[in-house]
């Protein structure tokens, strides 16, 4: 025998109740019995708890994932400036238009190779790890120090980065 309750909802819980009820084709009282019973399961809050566990750890490896690619972009960006400051001389005073000439159509150029790569959803990290396990990504040309894209020919920012250090020569 099953004991009556009274319970006061809302207008548009009710009208939602109902609704859903009689799409199940089932009783209003079977819907809330069904209801309170996964509510006061023990296995429910098992179940939330596992749900809440699961969605913490996907985060905390993309918190781990984001924190490599920073410490790897901030690792390039310090051994990039070591690397341009100690081997560019200063310019001569009446070389520095120029300079600024060339220094404005190269950043043009990286700009253009940037966007491309990210059109093309490319990413240093990925690039890095390609060419650290190369028997992993299904790249042995990698290996030989060769890099090509899905044509066979050479990737167009590898072109375009061999013509700009060709431009570096002379400043």
């Amino acid at each position: 025998m099953k004991s009556r309750l009274n319970c006061y909802f809302d207008p548009k819980l009710a009208d939602q109740l109902t609704t859903f009820a009689l799409r199940q084709g089932i009783h209003r009282s079977q819907l809330v019995e069904a209801a309170v019973m996964a509510f006061l399961s023990p296995d429910a809050l098992d179940r939330r708890e596992a749900a809440f566990v699961r969605r913490l750890d996907r985060l905390s490896r993309h918190m781990e994932r984001i924190e490599r690619d920073l410490t790897i972009a901030i690792e390039v960006q310090a051994q990039f400036v070591r690397f341009w400051l100690s081997a560019s001389p200063p310019i001569p005073p009446d070389q520095q238009d120029a300079a600024k000439a060339r220094g404005a159509s190269r950043y043009q150029g990286f700009i253009e190779i940037l966007a491309k790569r990210l059109q093309r959803s490319d990413s240093l990290v990925r690039e890095i790890s390609k060419e650290i396990t190369p028997e992993f990504n299904g790249r042995d040309n990698v290996a030989a120090g060769t890099s090509t894209g899905a044509s066979g020919n050479t990737d167009d920012h590898d072109a375009v980065l061999a013509g700009m250090e060709d431009k570096n020569v002379g400043l």
